[in-house]
């Protein structure tokens, strides 16, 4: 695997890992994934900017499963390096979004899941699903919001037969 760019270090999950908890400020609050995981799977969405049509995309697409998600037992989270307030424009434009954007401004998360761009300015598109346990069920960390297979990956860590 590439590393994960300026500054993301030579960090390469796999599943299997511990996943590195965190808490970051969101649109619903502060949200760490120790308290997510205690209610079942969460999926983590990493996503580049704000406002941009693939991630528009990726995000559009958690929002249209989320109904899917919750009957699998699974709580969501999409992350990207901007601010809450661009995170609240962006949720309005896509008419509301039922799970938590949260703001990774500083990229230590991004950092942590080796998944920060090759300028050092924005994480990539990628998408980690996590046990109640903390261990990595699903680890993309090159995630391709058009590709039919990064979703069945997805929807398979999760345990439905796709």
């Amino acid at each position: 695997m590439p590393p994960a760019g300026p500054g993301g270090g030579d960090v390469s999950l796999s599943p299997g890992d511990p996943a590195p908890d965190f808490t970051l400020p969101s649109t619903q609050g502060p949200v760490s994934l120790s308290d997510l995981r205690r209610r079942g799977k969460v999926v983590l969405a990493f996503y580049f900017q704000d406002e941009t049509p693939l991630c528009a995309t990726q995000v559009g697409m958690l929002k249209g499963d989320f109904d899917l998600l919750t009957e699998l037992g699974a709580q969501a989270v999409a992350i990207s390096a901007d601010d809450l307030e661009s995170h609240r424009r962006f949720a309005e434009r896509l008419g509301g979004v039922p799970f938590p954007l949260a703001s990774d401004e500083a990229l230590a998360v991004a950092r942590a899941y080796g998944v920060v761009d090759e300028t050092g300015k924005r994480c990539r598109r990628a998408i980690f699903v996590v046990d109640e346990d903390g261990r990595l069920l699903l680890a993309n960390p090159f995630f391709q919001p058009n590709s039919p297979d990064h979703y069945q990956q997805l929807f398979r860590a999760l345990g439905l037969e796709v």
